[in-house]
């Protein structure tokens, strides 16, 4: 330990320490600039105004051939029977194709929003089989299949049958919006 002490000590013979005020700040050298600032504050804000809450963080890889199955407590067994069976009429559908995570993300949430606004019942999804996605095989249809059970509107789904895509698809089964309900109540009233 000594000799590599020494051997520094021989290097730096002749060296003179810098004088004056020519140091550098390494304080303010990585301080952010005006832009930078800037930038961090549209991003803040704009995650503030995103009400898109669907997280891209962990999910549980399907199997791209797998079938995708599940309906919230409430839904009856003749109704979700319908459903897997592809018996109601598709009011809607979302191709996800050619779609990124990020895009699809948006994608799935805005459609779920837009349907259950507009009073749709029963839409059709595309994910694809996603046999070839890269890092890992089913990504979006894992991410679908996980979104969708967060999502409050949603009351069931199942994969498709195969004329609508098969295992690459699913039946969505929303639940009834306000005014549904409304109009719903009226129309037992009057019985």
């Amino acid at each position: 330990m000594s000799d590599d002490f020494e051997l520094f000590r021989s290097e730096m013979t002749g060296v003179t320490p810098l004088a004056g005020q020519d140091v550098a700040d390494i304080r303010t050298a990585f301080a952010p600039t005006l832009a930078q600032q800037e930038r961090r504050k549209a991003a803040e804000q704009q995650l503030e105004e995103d009400i898109n809450f669907l997280s891209t963080e962990y999910v549980d890889l399907v199997e791209p051939s797998e079938l995708l199955a599940f309906k919230r407590d409430g839904v009856q067994h003749g109704v979700y029977k319908r459903l897997r069976l592809g018996q109601y009429p598709l009011d809607a559908s979302l191709n996800l194709h050619n779609h990124s995570l990020r895009q699809a993300r948006v994608a799935l949430f805005e459609f779920i929003q837009d349907c259950h606004a507009s009073g749709v019942r029963s839409a059709l999804i595309i994910h694809g089989q996603g046999k070839h996605s890269k890092p890992h095989p089913a990504l979006i249809k894992s991410y679908v299949n996980k979104w969708l059970r967060e999502l409050e509107p949603v009351m069931a789904f199942h994969s498709a049958q195969r004329h609508h895509g098969g295992s690459g698809a699913l039946y969505l089964m929303l639940r009834k919006n306000a005014n549904q309900k409304q109009l719903n109540r009226e129309r037992h009233q009057r019985r």
